[in-house]
């Protein structure tokens, strides 16, 4: 049984990118593939905002976050941790053997750039690691305010994980000087999982280099060299990159900043209802997501129960919480193409659903 999809990723996804999909395969060292892969960067390199090359994974995000600290950390990183998924990442740096330090927040508090810049001027870090919109409470940290924190310490090379902002707000990389920018396919871009696009600075590449024990699959160094020809280290995944190509003609013809509007005013739409439903947003509302709303369940609902509703009845399905914030928030996207009439249609499933719990607003 499939169910229309409102939760965080994957996302729903298009008839024309599915039938996109379906595009004949051919030999990924094959003119064909160079001309395909190539097709794709003038697009990608405008949605980075980079003039770098954008770098092609068959990988989720977390095989690029992963790869970055093993070719990018000498000394020591500085994970910034407010989320299920930035907290993940301190794990990860361990687990690569790499000296790592926390910066650790409450899930639903933004990374404060003050906290950063005290943390950097130890001298004892040289990589940071941030997640963007932290996916699992719904918050989307001051990304300019942080860089420009960054950007008064060059030998702390940044590594940002845009994978649930990508393509629905702004972030220019080389204007934010940030050294590695990455994301997946299945959130806002509404591909299905399994690809990674990744954009890399020249002095992250230079980093690169000097490390021995980088690994091969996510070797930045590889990935620049095929990418010079036109390809990709390893068997790509190329119905998706057909996927991509098709997407990225939607995304322009609607206009990048169209497109920024129309998430933004979707998760006004959500936010609005939060408030007239008698809920409350997890973050503080200035650093609240633009691409999905993380509900707090003060008034305490069966959220299970809420979303077998919507199972049932409507035949969609919102997110429960994530982690251990399950059942004491929920979770709604507006991210990839909803439209103002799905989001409205779903907010008022919800209160039917609610209303026939006995717990409506």
């Amino acid at each position: 049984m499939s169910y229309k999809l409102f939760i965080p990723g994957p996302v729903e996804v298009s008839a024309k990118t599915y039938a996109a999909m379906t595009t004949p395969v051919f030999g990924h060292r094959s003119k064909d593939f160079v001309e395909l892969y190539n097709s794709v960067q003038p697009g990608l390199q405008a949605l980075f905002g980079t003039k770098d090359p954008v770098f092609i994974s068959t990988s989720s995000a977390w095989g690029v976050m992963e790869g970055a600290v093993r070719n990018l950390v000498r000394k020591k990183v500085l994970n910034c941790c407010s989320g299920a998924f930035s907290d993940k990442w301190f794990d990860v740096s361990k687990r690569c053997g790499k000296e790592a330090e926390a910066l650790s927040y409450e899930w639903g508090t933004p990374v404060d750039p003050a906290d950063i810049r005290a943390k950097l001027a130890t001298g004892d870090f040289d990589a940071i690691t941030l997640i963007h919109n932290e996916t699992s409470t719904g918050t989307m940290n001051p990304i300019r305010e942080i860089m420009d924190v960054i950007r008064d310490f060059p030998e702390v090379v940044s590594i940002v994980d845009c994978v649930s902002s990508f393509s629905a707000v702004p972030l220019p990389k080389d204007e934010l000087g940030i050294d590695v920018l990455l994301c997946g396919s299945q959130k806002a871009l509404a591909l299905p999982p399994g690809m990674a696009l990744f954009s890399v600075s020249q002095r992250a590449l230079d980093r690169a280099r000097e490390l021995p024990d980088r690994g091969y699959y996510f070797d930045f160094i590889e990935f620049l060299s095929n990418h010079e020809k036109g390809m990709t280290p390893s068997t790509p995944v190329i119905p998706l990159i057909f996927a991509l190509r098709s997407k990225l003609e939607d995304i322009f013809a609607e206009g990048l900043e169209n497109r920024y509007t129309r998430h933004s005013a979707l998760n006004a739409l959500v936010h609005a209802w939060v408030e007239r439903a008698g809920f409350e947003l997890l973050p503080p509302r200035a650093f609240a997501s633009k691409t999905l709303t993380c509900v707090k369940n003060n008034r305490g609902i069966d959220v299970a129960a809420l979303n077998a509703g919507l199972k049932q009845r409507y035949n969609c399905v919102i997110d429960g919480g994530y982690g251990k914030l399950k059942g004491k928030t929920f979770r709604i996207s507006n991210m990839g193409d909803e439209t103002e009439e799905s989001i409205r249609t779903l907010l008022e499933q919800i209160d039917r659903v609610l209303a026939d719990l006995g717990t409506g607003a």
